[in-house]
């Protein structure tokens, strides 16, 4: 896609990027950028860098070299703009709080509600969980997720898996593989342990692709969806 079809606006939040303790830009109009569908960029504008920037994109903070650093724009709607690879900085900022993984995208909600439904997880005709406190999460653009206590789970089924991932509206999760049958299904299951402030309610809470199981919701078998995580 080129950049003139990329859908693109200023944001409203003081954004600062650092570098080996070095700030390295400063701006209260970034411009978010959506590259993907799913969550923007922030590009920045030229005139907000603190440190200068090799054209081929070199970061030079505190004597580090930081090759391709970012990218310059000269021609288009984005020229004029600079945008910096994700891990080429040590500490993203908006306002005071740092963020992680990529920006939040001003146009996606989460909510979590908790709930009395009767929630039965099974695959393959073989029930993996069986609760009535589940905790919904609603993110907009993908299906409702129910996450679980672990007592409700049928943790000799799982294994604990070193695989995390990182969201940057929930926080770090950790994984269990499910072994079932002597078949071993890969990061089957996640929990958040110590989720950000916001998404504290799912805390300890696991959780399952609905694209990948078969869930019973007070007896209704729910149609899996189509998302990213599809198989």
């Amino acid at each position: 896609m080129t950049t003139e079809a990329l859908r693109h606006e200023v944001g409203p939040k003081r954004v600062r990027g650092f570098a080996a303790g070095e700030l390295v830009f400063d701006t209260t109009r970034p411009l978010l950028v959506w590259e993907i569908q799913y969550y923007p960029a922030y590009y920045v504008a030229e005139a907000d860098l603190r440190l200068p920037l090799s054209p081929e994109g070199e970061l030079i903070a505190a004597g580090r070299r930081i090759a391709e650093a970012a990218v310059r724009h000269t021609e288009g709607p984005l020229a004029g703009y600079v945008r910096f690879r994700w891990d080429a900085l040590d500490e993203w900022l908006e306002e005071d709080e740092p963020i992680y993984g990529h920006p939040r995208d001003p146009y996606k909600r989460v909510d979590i509600l908790r709930s009395s439904r009767h929630v039965r997880v099974l695959l393959d005709g073989v029930t993996l969980a069986n609760t009535h406190r589940p905790t919904v999460l609603y993110e907009t653009g993908l299906p409702a997720r129910f996450y679980i206590p672990i007592p409700d789970l049928r943790q000799e089924l799982l294994v604990p898996s070193e695989t995390t991932s990182l969201c940057p509206y929930k926080g770090w999760a950790s994984y269990w593989h499910l072994v079932r049958d002597g078949q071993r299904f890969e990061d089957f299951v996640w929990c958040y342990r110590s989720p950000f402030a916001e998404s504290q309610k799912i805390a300890g809470l696991a959780s399952f692709y609905n694209e990948k199981v078969d869930l019973l919701v007070d007896g209704e078998l729910l149609p899996r969806p189509q998302s990213p995580f599809s198989d």
